[in-house]
């Protein structure tokens, strides 16, 4: 996913583990001491995997509640969705009655 990513300019990182997703959550949200990223370089979006985003669920749901950027966008892995999983456009759908 990664590298996808990175063919149409966007940076990003692999992780793993839940540490690794962690670290990498708190570097890019500007939560990780000396290696965050400085504020006014903070991205706008941040995309996680669902996978990913599993590792750290509490920790990414109160940064959302929080309501600061980045805002965080789940996408399905290359195997598809986790199980269990709404899509993007299915809480859409969900949230204000109107189909994308």
């Amino acid at each position: 996913m990664v590298l996808a990513f990175k063919l149409v300019g966007v940076d990003g990182f692999a992780a793993e583990t839940r540490q690794e997703v962690l670290d990498a959550f708190n570097r890019v949200t500007g939560r990780g001491g000396e290696n965050s990223t400085p504020v006014d370089e903070l991205p706008r979006v941040l995309i996680l995997t669902e996978a990913a985003a599993a590792l750290i669920e509490e920790e990414e749901l109160q940064w959302q509640k929080k309501g600061r950027f980045p805002l965080i966008v789940e996408i399905p892995c290359l195997d598809g969705h986790v199980s269990g999983k709404k899509s993007l456009t299915d809480a859409i759908r969900e949230a204000i009655g109107v189909q994308v």
